[in-house]
């Protein structure tokens, strides 16, 4: 559903978001949002938007939690560390009060969400987590790797990219959106580490396999004969563990890979 805000509206939220964060933490929105709409442009994401409204307000919840614990060079404290990674949480909130942006709210909060449930706040495991949530999370560390700290210096972006690569590769950040992220950078584009070992080829069988396409439909869509198509899917079957349609299917839904 896309979100229309009321005339001036949008310039008034956006405008709160950057004064706040300019006068506590010295960061602009900007980049990250743009970078993650270029990103969502090259990974054919629906929804730019949306998207791009999300990634503007993701941090608004910095607000929740006081400069000191932001600005403190050294390391935080437990009970800091808990308010720092609750600031999504906040988010969450402020956007779900305003009924305009209120569809934006889980969106925007999952930064900091990862695929195998390690990230925050919600714990949010790959499946729960859409594709637009998934490239937010890549932005987001690609945007803050590259920018200055109290505890630390910013990154190159080649360093950046290292870690949002990294990431990928532990199966914590989707490893295509990842990509994207790090094409958007204006660095090369790295080779999609697909989940299992899968192939490029595999993925996209798996992926038609997902949309209810059989063999034929799939053979007529890549222009192969049913017959390598047959042999693609076995392979799946045997990297993914998966015995049956259904259960590919699956897969390509906890993996977020059935989506394109």
């Amino acid at each position: 559903m896309r979100v229309s805000l009321p005339t001036g509206s949008r310039g008034r939220w956006i405008s709160i978001r950057r004064t706040i964060v300019q006068r506590s933490w010295r960061r602009c929105c900007g980049p990250s949002g743009e970078l993650a709409l270029e990103a969502a442009e090259l990974a054919g994401l629906n929804g730019l938007h949306e998207l791009r409204v999300a990634a503007l307000l993701h941090d608004v919840g910095r607000a929740g939690v006081v400069s000191s614990i932001w600005d403190r060079p050294g390391p935080l404290g437990a009970a800091d560390r808990e308010r720092v990674r609750l600031h999504p949480h906040w988010t969450e909130r402020v956007l779900s009060s305003t009924p305009v942006l209120a569809p934006l709210a889980l969106l925007a909060a999952a930064h900091h969400e990862r695929l195998d449930g390690t990230g925050y706040h919600r714990a949010a495991r790959a499946a729960d987590l859409p594709r637009g949530a998934r490239l937010l999370a890549a932005a987001d560390v690609l945007a803050a790797m590259t920018e200055d700290r109290p505890y630390r210096p910013a990154l190159t972006r080649d360093e950046a990219a290292s870690v949002v690569q990294d990431e990928a590769l532990a199966d914590r950040l989707d490893s295509e959106m990842a990509a994207a992220v790090i094409e958007a950078a204006g660095l090369p584009r790295p080779r999609t580490a697909w989940p299992n070992e899968l192939t490029d080829r595999e993925v996209e069988v798996l992926r038609l396999t997902a949309r209810g396409l059989s063999n034929k439909e799939i053979a007529s869509v890549l222009v192969v004969s049913p017959r390598t198509v047959q042999n693609h899917l076995a392979a799946v079957y045997d990297k993914t563990g998966r015995r049956t349609r259904a259960g590919a299917a699956v897969f390509a839904v906890e993996h977020g890979l059935a989506g394109r």
